[in-house]
């Protein structure tokens, strides 16, 4: 360019137009307005990406995505094994849920037989196929959860109805023997279903507890709500409470709630928040999602979607003005779910069950809350558990864990005054 206007005539650079204007400000304003475009453009760009990411967030999933391939079924006699392409879910140790034919198909995946890294393929014994034509499947999902229903796992339950916002919310419930005063309200995590809990219904049970394993708002069982957007927890803990309120009106004199991923965030909401939270006794947590604004920077960096960008999502999220973009009715407090900012404020005893290689919400929030709060908060670390499986890779350790914890917690609390009078008549 400076060449160019070394050689350009002198006369050219003076000469008006005929609205007065000279060649170097029409190039000059050409270039402000040029580059007024791309910054519109990426601008505006950032912004639609910045809503597609909150919408995604905030937004149930119709269907599942099946991302795991089957390549074949072997049948001996009775028992299969399946081939199947190697992935970071297929390679760890385990029993596993295996969903197919748009989750009409359900079977259960155990043991790894054979694992052949240069092909890619690992070979896995099933144990158990519940629905479904697996020989006939091509691509399905994982899962933590083992079995489809109650009868599946061999554990009588009922099917009951929980009254909630806008209609009925169905649940299982299964009655521990004799008179149970303290209830398991079990509350499954984003995208999954009330089968995800069944795998401590065995642990409850022999704590004597009664457990209810319930739906709540856009999980596809339980009545949407008015905006059909979840509330990550800030909406979600009403139905629990109500839930809560079923297990008092139906015996119980206090509960323990179980939460997995964000069934997780709203047990702690529960905590908070419900007129019930002083009859909560204790809370078991599995990979659960301490801090939103943790797991969403998280998931902004592993869809490639640059820091602002997805700190201007949660802006949408929480803003007022936001909400015509995102379809929420209400704005979401991501401060107010923010349990590492707010860990002395927690004062329900909590057991934190969480992987340390959780690809989807990261445990370093888990683990700073019980570093910050010690006193209510115990923190068990898995390892190749992945995101809510630690039951999956090692069910004795996880219920061996959760047994131990919740008898110190349940165990009859002493009263002072007893022990002082029981004191003053021993001496």
């Amino acid at each position: 360019m400076a060449s160019f206007q070394r050689t350009r005539p002198a006369h050219i650079e003076r000469t008006p137009d005929a609205g007065g204007m000279s060649l170097r400000s029409k190039w000059a304003i050409g270039g402000a307005i040029g580059g007024g475009a791309l910054a519109g453009l990426l601008a505006t760009g950032s912004s639609a990406l910045a809503v597609y990411f909150a919408r995604r967030v905030i937004t149930p999933a119709r269907h599942r995505t099946a991302d795991q391939e089957v390549l074949a079924v072997i049948r001996d006699g009775q028992e299969q094994q399946v081939i199947l392409a190697a992935t970071d879910d297929t390679t760890v140790e385990g029993v596993y849920g295996f969903f197919f034919d748009g989750g009409k198909g359900h079977a259960r995946i155990g043991r790894i037989v054979s694992y052949s890294p240069a092909e890619r393929t690992v070979l896995r014994e099933v144990e158990a196929v519940y629905s479904g034509d697996l020989s006939a499947a091509r691509w399905g999902w994982w899962s933590g959860a083992i079995y489809p229903d109650p009868a599946a796992a061999g554990i009588p339950a009922e099917d009951v109805v929980i009254p909630v916002d806008r209609g009925e919310a169905p649940a299982w419930l299964v009655r521990a023997g004799g008179t149970a005063r303290t209830w398991a309200v079990m509350v499954h995590g984003r995208g999954a279903s009330r089968q995800e809990a069944l795998r401590a219904v065995g642990p409850a049970l022999e704590l004597g507890l009664t457990s209810l394993l319930v739906s709540y708002r856009n999980d596809g069982l339980a009545p949407s709500a008015d905006d059909g957007r979840y509330g990550l927890g800030s909406t979600e803990w009403r139905d629990i409470e109500a839930a809560i309120e079923y297990a008092l009106a139906n015996g119980a004199e206090e509960v323990v709630l179980f939460g997995w991923s964000m069934g997780g965030a709203i047990c702690l909401q529960a905590a908070d928040l419900s007129r019930y939270r002083h009859l909560i006794r204790a809370m078991v947590l599995d990979a659960p999602v301490i801090d939103w604004v943790n797991v969403l920077a998280h998931h902004a960096q592993l869809n490639r979607i640059p820091s602002l960008v997805g700190r201007y999502g949660q802006l949408m999220l929480g803003h007022p003005l936001g909400r015509r973009l995102t379809g929420l009715a209400a704005p979401v407090d991501l401060k107010m779910m923010d349990w590492v900012a707010r860990a002395v404020e927690l004062r329900t005893p909590t057991l934190i069950l969480h992987s340390v290689d959780d690809e989807y919400v990261p445990y370093k929030p888990s683990a700073l809350l019980a570093e910050r709060n010690p006193e209510m908060v115990t923190f068990e670390t898995f390892n190749r558990a992945r995101h809510t499986k630690e039951w999956n890779v090692d069910p004795e350790r996880w219920e061996r864990l959760v047994k131990a914890w919740l008898r110190q917690q349940l165990a009859p609390r002493l009263n002072p005054g007893a022990a002082n009078a029981g004191s003053h008549l021993s001496g």
